[in-house]
């Protein structure tokens, strides 16, 4: 059983940047693909980043290519995104996830672990 604790939300002006981490316990991190999901209100989950059990692949939806960065450190059994250039539409719970494989995708039904989800409030 992984548990997954996301920190770093909070609020910021649109234009600015903000970095979640997600601390993974109990389980072989590093043995697992780990993603990034949001959620806004009265929409649907929608991914945001994946990245392979090295760090060696990562794949990003096109609403944020380019603006954020996902990375982890194995040693330390984090993972973390780095949002830059923060838009309101950005405003979402953000959720870390944990793949059943060392290769993650878009797919939130593939994703077995989640955290608590952090609140990103971007303002205009």
């Amino acid at each position: 059983q992984v548990q997954l604790v996301e920190s770093g939300g909070g609020l910021v002006q649109a234009g600015g940047s903000l970095r979640l981490s997600c601390a993974a316990s109990g389980g072989t991190f590093s043995s697992s693909a780990m993603g990034w999901f949001r959620q806004a209100p009265g929409k649907a989950r929608e991914f945001v980043a994946t990245i392979s059990w090295s760090g060696g692949s990562t794949y990003y939806a096109d609403s944020v290519k380019g603006r954020f960065t996902i990375s982890r450190d194995n040693a330390k059994n984090t993972v973390t995104l780095q949002m830059n250039s923060l838009k309101p539409e950005d405003t979402a719970v953000y959720y870390c996830a944990a793949h059943k494989t060392r290769w993650g995708n878009l797919s939130s039904d593939e994703y077995e672990y989640w955290g608590q989800g952090t609140q990103v409030t971007v303002s205009s």
